[in-house]
């Protein structure tokens, strides 16, 4: 498995920006697709953004699409979460996540596919 240690988050106010970090260690980073999914209070964790090992393919779910980012960087070992224009319902603990099998991308949106995970870390937009 891959070791994925988060940092960012914290408390905003309604419209601002935050970004969030997963650093990875352990298996070949560049191999393995990565995603971000997130979990409110009393809900079940969703998805929120995936990207490809390479980095040319990311998909987002439609709550997030057009507001948030996610980029990674091969030679850092790094995974981002730009946030952009939050909302109150963005509100919930955020995780990183690296899917099952090298060079594969399939179901990214599948919280399943995904096997090592980041520790979590809370947003929250407050009103």
């Amino acid at each position: 498995q891959i070791l994925l240690v988060q940092s960012g988050g914290g408390l905003v106010q309604i419209g601002d920006s935050l970004r969030l970090s997963c650093a990875a260690s352990g298996r070949t980073f560049s191999n393995y697709a990565m995603g971000w999914f997130r979990q409110a209070p009393g809900k079940d964790r969703e998805f929120v953004a995936s990207i490809d090992w390479s980095g040319r393919i990311s998909h987002y779910s439609d709550s997030v699409k057009g507001r948030f980012a996610i980029a990674r960087d091969n030679a850092e070992n790094m995974l981002n979460l730009t946030m952009k224009d939050l909302k109150p319902e963005d509100t919930a603990v955020y995780y990183c996540a690296a899917q099952r099998s090298a060079h594969y991308y399939v179901r990214p949106k599948d919280i399943e596919e995904y096997n090592s995970w980041g520790q979590g870390t809370q947003v929250t937009v407050s009103s």
